[in-house]
């Protein structure tokens, strides 16, 4: 990503903020979730987010199976015939063990510092919060906006429902919300605002609020990936094998993201895109070309009629 289409790597900078605040973020943190969903709930009954249709859908715990307008968090259940690595003398200090809890009492059964031979991968998915973010560059009427925390918002009494954004999150977060034409929001762009109202009081999201262990991680984005790299660090040292950040860095094709993750496998077995790039990323290249192929079609029509004008 060539920063320098888009000037500072602040992006309430970008957008024009006088000293703005420290960017905020989210580190999830996935080898200690427990896919109890609390982060889903919490955002739902917070930001008056409907439910999702309340229905099994057949693909293991995860009912709501993916991110959308009434899904602004998402809780993944990955079941996989693996180890979750060679951690018996570490593992009280380095991962949760991610096999299923049994119906036994605590303290029955197979000894709890042995691996199992499957693990059960659970990821908190949200807005990504781009550094540069497509949805943001091809809203024709502002209606998504950045905030002074870097994050991005979509404003319901602005969006016209036109559907432009949707395409344009190399992540496919960001929809139209559908549902009865008396309900809220309906036809209008909706994601993941980062409680926006609650960072202007000094509040941390509703989901961070809510995760009982602490998975998924609020503050200063940079103190964020300060600590994600230290607990990458210690993963590793427990022989946690493909333990690895997922969109910290700020030279990706986003320019980083404002909520990352630390997964335990690549990010196309959690559904996530393993090399995303904003589609408005070649813009300025794409008119550089295209004002030099109008300017040679001008010369060549000029051309053109000066030499019928020789031969009249």
């Amino acid at each position: 990503m060539d920063n320098a289409l888009y000037g500072p790597t602040d992006p309430a900078t970008t957008a024009g903020y006088d000293a703005p605040p420290k960017r905020k973020g989210f580190f999830t943190d996935t080898s200690i979730c427990i896919g109890c969903k609390a982060c889903e709930v919490a955002c739902k009954e917070w930001n008056d987010v409907p439910e999702d249709g309340l229905v099994l859908s057949g693909m293991s715990y995860d009912n709501t199976q993916g991110l959308g307008a009434s899904t602004w968090r998402h809780v993944a259940f990955i079941e996989q015939p693996k180890q979750l690595g060679s951690q018996e003398a570490n593992l009280k200090h380095a991962v949760v063990d991610l096999g299923m809890p049994a119906t036994a009492p605590p303290g029955t059964g197979r000894d709890p510092g042995t691996a199992t031979d499957f693990r059960w991968l659970m990821e908190s998915d949200v807005c990504k919060h781009c550094t540069h973010a497509g949805c943001l560059d091809v809203c024709p009427t502002g209606a998504l906006f950045r905030t002074e925390f870097g994050t991005v918002v979509v404003q319901d009494d602005i969006c016209n429902g036109c559907g432009y954004c949707v395409p344009a999150c190399p992540y496919g977060v960001i929809e139209r919300r559908e549902g009865p034409k008396d309900a809220h929001a309906v036809g209008l762009a909706q994601k993941c605002t980062l409680c926006y109202d609650r960072l202007i009081d000094g509040n941390e999201p509703a989901c961070a609020k809510a995760c009982p262990t602490k998975s998924i991680q609020f503050g200063d984005l940079d103190e964020l990936r300060e600590r994600a790299a230290g607990r990458l660090d210690q993963l590793v040292e427990a022989g946690v094998d493909g333990a690895q950040l997922y969109g910290h860095d700020p030279d990706n094709g986003v320019g980083g993201t404002g909520a990352f993750f630390l997964l335990l496998d690549e990010p196309e077995v959690y559904g996530l895109p393993p090399d995303p790039v904003v589609p408005t990323r070649d813009l300025p290249e794409m008119w550089r070309t295209a004002g030099s192929a109008a300017l040679a079609l001008l010369a060549g029509a000029a051309a053109l009629f000066a030499a019928a004008g020789r031969r009249s």
